[in-house]
């Protein structure tokens, strides 16, 4: 079962949907995304009524739709689940007695001022206790920091209030946590009926900067899986264990300690990598991650990977400068976006005057050679943008 919603649903995802005859939530995004002569909308009632019987899997590919689900499937335990993982600050009770030294406090909005930096360990990051997409994260390394970092975040707040329903961005809480310094990876995964992870992906995550905290580029190979598939799957069945997660999809953040140690930075619930970022798994490995989750099928990881030797699955956000307004931009030059690299596979165009990036762009590097995506790290994409005059 599906339910599709903003800010945005791939073709990819459109077609998956219609080929597996599957029930859709009768909405909006549904109705402008599918064939209304093929797809099979339902309506709230009969969608909660099917959505809540034993042993059912529900996709959604956005957190949106959480509201819809607290309302309509409150006599399952999906509610209990999704506020678990959502709510950081609950996440980080639900882990403690994995993590009983691990640092983090809760800070509203109005303590913003009020705050003394000195109180807690640095380097740490400060970001909304509800949080998506990287939106007013914040790396704090020094006390000194703390008065611009609090203007940024006001900021933030000001100009990103309206992105998201408060259920999947919110600004009225913010949490602070020390930051684990090593590799960070990105894990689509779900729960089988028997409360058992299975592993669909695993991307690095790669920085500009130690204060880099945006999502530009991810990656994922045959050896990077080969090295993290097994353990993060065994780790991940841990935490739903804790959590009680069952016939459940998750998209995770991890990293890796200097001791080896993974740390969860944030588990996101009932979707794989947000906005089309799960559609990894058909460029790399060439099978469907939905489909893949809501039959209950395992990867042959020696057989796909064998396949795919020597080559690497890259994942581009260009993201638009926070300091270029969305209704400014006139045009993108996409053509010369995509001159940037030598394989790229599938770019996804973005309603860049209602988001805070104008594509999504798959790509195909060497995987002994990441330096296209590692040039891409630190490139400034205002250079692709037309903007009005006076911006």
């Amino acid at each position: 079962m599906f339910i599709l919603e903003e800010p945005f649903v791939s073709d990819y995802l459109a077609n998956t949907v219609a080929v597996s005859e599957r029930p859709v939530l009768d909405n909006a995004m549904a109705r402008a995304r599918l064939d209304l002569d093929s797809a099979e909308l339902l309506p709230s009632p009969e969608f909660a009524r099917r959505a809540a019987l034993a042993g059912a899997r529900l996709y959604t590919n956005s957190e949106n739709s959480i509201n819809w689900i607290g309302e309509h499937l409150r006599g399952t335990d999906l509610p209990r689940q999704i506020h678990l993982l959502k709510d950081k600050l609950a996440f980080r009770e639900l882990l403690s007695e994995i993590y009983p030294d691990y640092a983090y406090r809760e800070l509203s909005l109005g303590d913003l001022g009020d705050f003394a930096p000195a109180t807690f360990p640095k380097p740490f990051v400060i970001k909304p206790a509800v949080g998506f997409f990287s939106v007013a994260v914040h790396v704090v390394q020094s006390d000194q920091e703390w008065p611009e970092v609090a203007a940024a975040l006001r900021s933030d707040v000001s100009r990103s209030r309206s992105l998201y329903p408060d259920k999947v961005l919110g600004f009225d809480r913010f949490i602070l946590e020390e930051v684990i310094e090593g590799e960070e990876f990105a894990v689509d995964a779900y729960f089988t009926d028997a409360g058992e992870a299975i592993v669909l992906n695993v991307m690095a995550h790669l920085f500009a900067s130690g204060k880099d905290v945006s999502d530009r580029v991810y990656y994922t190979s045959p050896s990077l899986m080969e090295r993290w598939q097994a353990e993060f799957q065994r780790y991940l069945h841990r935490i739903g264990r804790l959590a009680g997660l069952r016939n459940f999809p998750i998209h995770a953040e991890l990293r890796i300690g200097a001791d080896g140690r993974i740390i969860p930075i944030e588990i996101n619930p009932m979707r794989f990598g947000g906005w089309c970022a799960a559609d990894m798994s058909w460029y790399a490995f060439g099978f469907d991650p939905y489909t893949m989750y809501l039959e209950d099928v395992r990867p042959d990881w020696p057989r796909v990977l064998e396949k795919r030797r020597g080559r690497a699955c890259g994942l581009v956000v260009a993201d638009i400068p926070s300091d270029v307004p969305g209704e400014s931009i006139e045009s993108v030059d996409y053509d010369a976006f995509l001159s940037r690299f030598s394989g790229p596979l599938d770019l996804r165009r973005t309603d860049f005057k209602r988001h805070p990036v104008f594509a999504f762009l798959f790509v195909e590097v060497p995987e002994d050679d990441m330096s296209e995506l590692r040039d891409v790290l630190h490139a400034d994409l205002r250079q692709y943008l037309r903007v009005g005059a006076g911006v």
